[in-house]
């Protein structure tokens, strides 16, 4: 089970900037991450957030940076799903994605929280999205990552 080992995060994060950049595939899928990505902001206290959708996951990381780069934002939360297929595109599309967002972070020092799912088939990313009878919620996981390691650094760095 993939959650096994999860951490529980409680993170109290008022007045942070935070931007939500979601992909627009999968409309049930993508509608559940971002409500969990706006709970998990909303229970962190996070003060301003603001959200972007851009066409898919590949488009992530340019959006993402972008908006770190801006020095507007405090930390970033992408969120999308990638569903396999019959061609490598699945293969493609996720390294880009994955590749993508971690050079964001570590070229630009903004925390991204990574809530892109890759997955078999549609069940499991339902089964992930956060929805009534999902099993795990990555979106709200990925926006409290985010919001941890703003508070992390900012407290190691004080």
């Amino acid at each position: 089970m993939s959650k096994a080992g999860a951490p529980t995060l409680s993170v109290d994060a008022p007045g942070l900037r935070v931007a939500v950049v979601a992909a627009s595939w999968h409309t049930t899928v993508m509608d559940g991450l971002l409500d969990g990505a706006r709970r998990g902001l909303a229970e962190a206290g996070v003060g301003e957030v603001t959200e972007l959708r851009v066409p898919g996951s590949f488009e992530l990381p340019v959006a993402c940076a972008r908006l770190a780069r801006a020095g507007r934002y405090d930390a970033i939360v992408a969120l999308g799903v990638v569903v396999r297929g019959g061609t490598p595109h699945f293969d493609y599309v996720c390294s880009a994605a994955t590749d993508g967002l971690t050079r964001v972070s570590v070229d630009t020092g903004v925390p991204v929280g990574f809530g892109v799912l890759t997955c078999d088939d549609e069940a499991q990313a339902l089964d992930r999205a956060g929805l009534p009878g999902s099993s795990e919620d990555k979106g709200h996981e990925a926006a409290t990552a985010a919001v941890a390691t703003v508070v992390a650094l900012r407290d190691a760095l004080a």
